[in-house]
């Protein structure tokens, strides 16, 4: 073989390893989460007919016990599949014959253990990163235009256009949304709180938005697992944060401020993780290191676990809502119509998925 082509494959390989290992990590997000649903079925003796990680054909199964285990060829997915979620059935094992707070606890079990995989993950982010970022100003651009017009160093912000703000992740999401160069901020000063009426900040392009040029920087306090209060305070604060800027880009996107192109799929996700795989491991001059990696990989399993509690149907939050209407009414809703509502809230999340993950493919052919 000559040197030409072997070094073809090493391009090759280089180019396709990260994107494996992205696809591994996203692949045991799924698993987790779906293992959280098993593990409770299985505690409260539900007959589980299979575990799969990934959808389409099966390119590993066995058979132990009453429960089928699959690795399949599509690894954006996966499912624990119940006796009696899709058809009746006298099984006493079945799902729907257990008891409704049974059954709320399993379906909520995949998003509780995304979140505490989260926590995990940002946790390690802080262990490594040796350090807490603030919402305190630190310093200023040369002739920044938020320090004339009012912002001071040592102010600690506590709002922003109204948005409560906890640490950077909010701060840093709040300049990122706002389509206007100018916002009003709560600051505490020397112990008073002083409302900024007209910040002012450059705008920028990035990716097709005009966004803030954001001219100050933040103070990083230090921190250490050697001091687990203040850790644990630390981890907690940034997973929150992290759950709540779900919540308000959700909000966002449906008030109008941002649009398809700014979601990302499951291709995008791939494609971010992978590229953040090859910075941190190669440890190239201006990449990103494992830390970023961690908070990454704690985003991603943070809004998976989030999402999934949205009551939209086909969602487990959706049919947790139908549990709950469950308990209230003393009977269960009838079974063709919360079938029908999950079936078509199921052709639209994979309709959505499709076009979104459209928009991440022609995003990786423009480069």
């Amino acid at each position: 073989m000559t040197l030409s082509v072997w070094s073809s494959l090493a391009g090759f390989w280089h180019s396709l390893w990260p994107i494996l290992v992205a696809v591994v990590l996203f692949g045991l997000l799924v698993i987790f989460h779906e293992f959280g649903h098993f593990f409770f079925a299985k505690l409260f003796k539900v007959r589980v007919n299979e575990f799969s990680v990934g959808f389409g054909p099966a390119l590993w199964k066995r058979q132990k016990g009453q429960t089928l285990y699959a690795l399949r060829v599509i690894p954006f997915g996966g499912y624990c599949a119940m006796e009696g979620e899709d058809d009746a059935s006298d099984d006493p094992g079945a799902f729907p014959k257990q008891p409704v707070w049974r059954r709320m606890i399993i379906l909520a079990a995949g998003a509780f253990n995304n979140l505490v995989l989260g926590l995990v993950l940002v946790g390690l982010m802080l262990a490594v990163q040796g350090q807490f970022y603030t919402t305190t100003v630190a310093g200023f651009a040369k002739d920044a235009k938020s320090e004339a017009s009012g912002l001071a160093v040592g102010d600690r912000i506590v709002s922003v256009d109204g948005r409560r703000v906890y640490c950077s992740s909010d701060l840093s999401y709040m300049l990122m949304a706002s389509e206007d160069d100018t916002l009003t901020m709560e600051v505490r000063r020397n112990g008073e709180l002083l409302t900024l009426g007209a910040v002012q900040f450059d705008m920028q392009t990035v990716e097709g938005r005009r966004v803030i040029a954001a001219d100050f920087g933040i103070a990083a306090a230090n921190m250490s697992i050697r001091h687990p209060l203040t850790f644990l305070k630390c981890t907690f604060l940034e997973s929150a944060s992290v759950a709540r800027v779900v919540w308000m880009s959700l909000l966002d996107l449906i008030g109008g401020r941002f649009g398809l192109n700014d979601m990302m799929g499951p291709v995008g996700m791939v494609s971010s993780v992978s590229e953040t795989v090859s910075e941190a491991v190669s440890g190239s001059a201006g990449g990103v290191g494992l830390d970023y990696l961690f908070y990454l990989m704690g985003m991603l399993t943070i809004n998976l676990g989030v999402l999934n509690l949205l009551p939209l149907p086909a969602l487990d939050g959706g049919r947790l809502v139908f549990l709950a209407i469950e308990a209230v009414c003393r009977k269960p809703v009838p079974a063709r119509y919360e079938g029908l509502v999950h079936g078509i809230g199921l052709v639209l999340l994979f309709g959505l998925i499709l076009i979104i993950t459209g928009n991440d493919i022609l995003r990786l052919i423009r480069g």
